[in-house]
């Protein structure tokens, strides 16, 4: 076996760059809810959500070896160049919907730049068409859904549950549980997520004749993909953090439970099928779910269909990039040596204009504006209003039929009491 050359070693340091855009990308998928609804302060929340990723990258090896032997065929003449192009691609679209605040996800960036660079460096028999279809882009669209509905279903079911309960008295319990499931998403999150830094490793290392093809991933690169995303995830998305907490829908302590728990469950499941699907997107869709859940809840679809938007255009946009990275890297030594000054400065300006609007643990929860009440808003508070005495979630109009007592007159005063009258709001 060959010893890693620098272009190896520019390959794994770049992998773990991205590894750590992926963890602070992504805190917002465990620790949102969670975060939101108060059953853990900001900075405690992230820093068990870093532990829990780092234990869980040691779980398993599965998606890791979908990704380095199962999207991109290793036979074909892929070069360290090709994957250093893919990552670069990767990185620019998690900072670049990062500063947008949209939970966008890391690894259809990871896929994207990788099937991008491939394409344009080898050609169309460098990537395992059926394999793209089967293991990334049906979870893309199944997953969500499937966490959605079972996190809607189980909302309901909560709330059925206690509803002649006192809403004080079943809080505490629920924000214990809350804590619980975000600790199993973390979990998750690390056996899933952390493994495809690994497997971009681990295929760098094959296609520089380090290690054997189809190897599992050396010990080494399991704990240095672990402890990368384990870092970024402590250091917190705090802007994705607010649109997934605040931004989708408000979030009461029932609902995050079952949203986690839905999540939790969806992410283990694939994981242990070996698919590596998008916890962004589960995670997102679990929380929509549990809008629909509650009754009088509602989902704010503008930010869900930019959300959506973000999704559909990940693939090609970080493709794209990393279609554009691979022909100069595959120039040569300066080709390489310019991606990367280019990549640098592209993050610099990035990190740059976030300085400008700073969202940190301090300022997490204060939530964006209000929107205005659309269409769909409209047509489902009028088919499922809220429980009486429930205030509207924020954006929406108030209630104009409501009846409340007039003040009674101050008992003070030497005038007779009036009546008690009802007035119209």
């Amino acid at each position: 076996m060959e010893h890693i050359t620098l272009l190896i070693g520019i390959v794994i340091v770049t992998a773990l760059v991205f590894d750590f855009t992926n963890g602070f990308h992504d805190t917002a998928n465990a620790m949102a809810t969670t975060i939101s609804t108060g059953a853990l302060r900001p900075k405690t929340a992230v820093a068990m959500s870093a532990a829990l990723n780092l234990v869980g990258a040691f779980l398993s090896v599965e998606v890791a070896k979908t990704i380095s032997g199962g999207i991109i065929d290793e036979a074909a003449g892929v070069r360290p160049e090709v994957i250093f192009a893919g990552l670069v691609g990767a990185i620019i679209w998690n900072l670049l919907t990062w500063l947008a605040g949209l939970p966008s996800s890391s690894s259809h960036a990871l896929f994207g730049g990788l099937i991008g660079a491939t394409l344009v460096s080898v050609g169309t028999h460098g990537v395992h068409g059926d394999a793209v279809v089967m293991k990334v882009l049906i979870p893309a669209v199944a997953a969500p859904v499937v966490a959605g509905l079972a996190s809607m279903a189980a909302t309901r079911l909560t709330y059925r549950l206690t509803r002649n309960r006192d809403e004080a008295d079943t809080a505490k319990g629920y924000r214990a549980g809350q804590i619980a499931s975000a600790a199993l998403v973390s979990l998750a999150h690390g056996t899933n997520d952390a493994q495809k830094t690994m497997g971009v490793i681990t295929l760098a290392l094959i296609t520089g004749g380090v290690v054997a093809p189809h190897a599992d991933p050396p010990l080494w690169v399991i704990a240095s993909a672990g402890l990368a995303i384990a870092l970024g995830t402590y250091l917190g998305g705090w802007r994705i953090i607010r649109t997934m907490g605040k931004g989708i829908t408000d979030i009461q302590p029932p609902q995050g439970f079952a949203a986690q728990t839905a999540a939790a469950a969806t992410i283990l499941a694939s994981s242990h099928l070996g698919f590596a699907l998008s916890t962004t997107q589960v995670c997102s869709g679990s929380v929509m779910g549990s809008g629909l859940g509650r009754k009088g809840a509602v989902v704010r679809w503008s930010t869900a269909g930019r959300m959506v938007a973000a999704w559909g255009l990940t693939l090609p946009a970080a493709g794209a990039v990393a279609a554009g990275a691979a022909f100069l890297a595959t120039q040569g030594t300066w080709g390489v040596t310019a991606v990367a000054v280019l990549a640098l400065g592209i993050c610099g300006a990035i990190w740059a204009a976030s300085r400008r609007n700073t969202i940190d643990h301090t300022n997490v929860n204060e939530g964006p504006a209000a929107e205005p009440v659309g269409v769909v808003t409209t047509a489902l508070r009028t088919v499922s209003p809220p429980p009486a005495g429930q205030p509207a979630p924020a954006g929406d109009a108030p209630h104009t039929t409501d009846e409340v007592p007039a003040p009674a007159a101050d008992t003070a005063s030497p005038a007779p009491r009036a009546q008690a009258a009802t007035v119209t709001r």
